[in-house]
């Protein structure tokens, strides 16, 4: 790790404050739990000029429920929002992921608007000064050539926040405030499937809040993910899951992943398994879409086929035990 940078530091109290001070520079970043875009400027990633604090804007703190359903707070803690009893009870995948983002002290820190805009991760990108210099650096950040792929011009870094999969199950949408304005949008339109530029974002623009609808509350949904170390790691590969039962057999089925592509994606097809009952040969099927769905590259050290197989798996698996409750 480097010594931080020399940067100038704002602490704004509103959400227009803080857009204004952006002002749509390459050169600010918004910062609040920090726990990934901290670690980036210490390995020289990322340089701005000028940080803005959120931690003093209040109005992007807090959970409530509204006609809507619940509005969560970008800067609400990750920690707060696997704790909130709301959460648990009406969108339990939601809560499951929070609760499975690293450990406890980065759940403590890091907050749901970090995690939706999490930067997307490569081995060969994710790396020191010294190590990717060493290596004449990576498509994504200085360098004109992908060592994942290097016969592309294409970047395949992989996005790996636990939080989005679950809230794309329950139909999550995202309050955004630019220089240009605020708006609302899916949150699954949010996101390209692009690994050097993967979040849909304006100049400035700033995500502060999220909100689940309440035409999804209560909905049986579960989140689970694969990862080297179980007290820390970020995804290897991960699924979330919603679904209703009607009458022994599949009324609605959501399924979204993470960390298998460079965008969280909902599984496209599978309407085709409503009115089905849950048994051995459906959960095959679903477990077939899902593994030819997921494109993960050689971005960890952990081999894409075994990626691929597990996010099938862990999909099937979650599928079951939601169908049987």
């Amino acid at each position: 790790m480097e010594l931080m940078p020399e940067f100038k530091l704002h602490r704004p109290e509103t959400v227009s404050e803080a857009v204004r001070l952006n002002g749509g520079s390459e050169t600010a970043r918004y910062l609040a739990g920090g726990t990934d875009m901290v670690v980036n400027i210490r390995r020289g990633i990322e340089a701005p000029e000028t940080l803005i604090d959120l931690n003093g804007v209040k109005e992007m703190t807090g959970i409530r429920e509204d006609a809507d359903g619940l509005h969560i707070g970008a800067a609400v803690k990750l920690q707060d929002l696997g704790a909130h009893a709301s959460v648990q009870r009406d969108y339990a995948a939601v809560a499951e992921a929070a609760r499975a983002v690293a450990g406890p002290t980065h759940q403590n820190y890091g907050t749901v608007g970090g995690n939706l805009c999490l930067d997307t991760r490569c081995m060969y990108y994710n790396q020191s000064e010294w190590w990717r210099s060493a290596n004449n650096y990576c498509l994504k950040y200085r360098g004109d050539i992908c060592h994942v792929a290097p016969g592309g011009k294409r970047c395949f870094a992989a996005f790996s926040g636990d939080v989005a999969p679950a809230a794309l199950v329950h139909g999550g949408e995202i309050e955004l405030v630019g220089p240009r304005g605020a708006r609302r949008i899916p949150l699954v339109d949010l996101y390209k499937n692009d690994g050097m530029d993967h979040l849909a974002l304006a100049p400035g623009e700033l995500l502060v809040a999220l909100h689940l609808p309440r035409a999804t509350a209560g909905i049986p949904s579960g989140y689970v993910k694969s990862r080297v170390r179980g007290s820390i790691d970020f995804p290897l590969a991960g699924a979330a899951v919603a679904l209703t039962m009607k009458d022994g057999k599949l009324e609605t089925l959501s399924i979204a992943l993470t960390a298998v592509n460079p965008y969280p994606q909902l599984v496209k097809g599978c309407d085709a398994y409503l009115g089905k009952a849950v048994d051995g040969e459906l959960l095959e099927e679903i477990r077939e879409n899902v593994r030819k769905q997921a494109k993960p590259m050689k971005t960890t050290t952990i081999a894409p086929w075994y990626r691929r197989r597990v996010v099938g798996a862990l999909a099937q698996r979650i599928v079951a035990r939601l169908a049987a409750e």
